[in-house]
């Protein structure tokens, strides 16, 4: 199955978004039926990081269409290797205020152990191998770090 059609199934929804993430919408998307289990990934901003306890903001950027085609990729990726049914993998761009949801990764299946592994493989392959591009600000200052966590 190619990118583009798996991006376009009615059981996959990718994006990268400028637009506040609406997780309860992404939990809703994966449900289905068949569904015993479904799992939703929310990843946050926190107000620190290693060796920063004052984060106020954090910026992202990103190349939308190739970050979406990575993603697909990785999405493909978890369909052979899990039973699932449905995922959801949004990231947000922009500014983000500490608090608000960075990137949400939902996925459904029949039992909670695929549910559960897909979606920690999706995100941790999106975090390691998505060109997308961190910036954490604090009184006084800001500058790009790596993402990891």
């Amino acid at each position: 199955m190619n990118e583009e059609s798996l991006a376009a199934q009615e059981s996959v929804l990718v994006d990268i978004t400028a637009e506040r993430i609406d997780v309860r919408a992404l939990a809703e998307f994966v449900s289905d039926p068949r569904a015993g289990s479904s799992v939703v990934f929310n990843g946050s901003v926190r107000d620190h990081s290693p060796g920063r306890a004052d984060v106020s903001r954090l910026e992202y950027e990103a190349y939308g269409e190739v970050v979406k085609e990575k993603i697909v990729e990785i999405v493909q990726e978890a369909f052979g290797r899990w039973p699932i049914l449905k995922v959801a993998a949004v990231h947000r761009v922009g500014s983000l205020e500490v608090g608000e949801s960075a990137v949400c990764v939902a996925v459904s299946s029949a039992h909670r152990k695929d549910s559960f592994d897909a979606c920690r493989y999706v995100i941790d392959e999106l975090k390691f191998r998505v060109p997308i591009w961190k910036k954490e600000h604090w009184p006084g200052g800001a500058e790009w770090v790596e993402e990891g966590g």
